[in-house]
């Protein structure tokens, strides 16, 4: 199935900054997009997320909050190295999301990711606190326009690769 692309929000929106993806999604939800694209918000959900990497995806973009060291509210566009044939850690949480982690599951389930890109940004905090925090700051959520054009490009170089194929 050439030209399928997943587009997968993550983060905890209890966590401050890290519903950066988790809004983005939100946001390309409500946008109208080519019908080989799926765009989810899997939030915290690991194992989900490992069952829907199971599936033939030309390309899947991951959409997270990224502590790189830069200013908060910096934008990132990523080609991670896959791992490959890792043991999945004993510890393995459906309720928390490690994206390696879910990436080992999907390698011990027989799946393989063959293109996968992280768009990220600088989070301000994604640290709990004792009243809770919910919302991105300010910098983080004037990225969140920028980030949903960077994918809407993504996935319009794809599918112009996909009709050159």
């Amino acid at each position: 199935m050439r030209g399928n692309v997943l587009v997968a929000g993550i983060g905890n929106i209890f966590l401050g900054d890290d519903a950066f993806g988790v809004e983005v999604v939100n946001c390309l939800a409500q946008r109208s997009l080519p019908g080989n694209v799926c765009v989810a918000d899997f939030g915290i959900r690991s194992f989900d997320l490992a069952y829907a990497l199971m599936e033939d995806w030309e390309l899947v973009i991951l959409v997270d909050a990224l502590p790189r060291g830069g200013e908060p509210g910096t934008l990132y566009t990523l080609e991670p190295e896959l791992p490959g044939g890792e043991a999945i850690p004993p510890d393995m949480d459906a309720h928390t999301m490690n994206p390696v982690t879910v990436l080992r599951l999907v390698s011990a389930l027989g799946g393989e990711v063959t293109r996968m890109l992280v768009v990220g940004c600088e989070p301000a905090t994604v640290e709990p606190d004792a009243e809770g925090n919910m919302g991105l700051s300010a910098p983080v959520a004037s990225a969140v326009d920028e980030a949903t054009a960077i994918i809407v490009e993504l996935i319009e170089r794809v599918r112009g690769e996909a009709a050159v194929a």
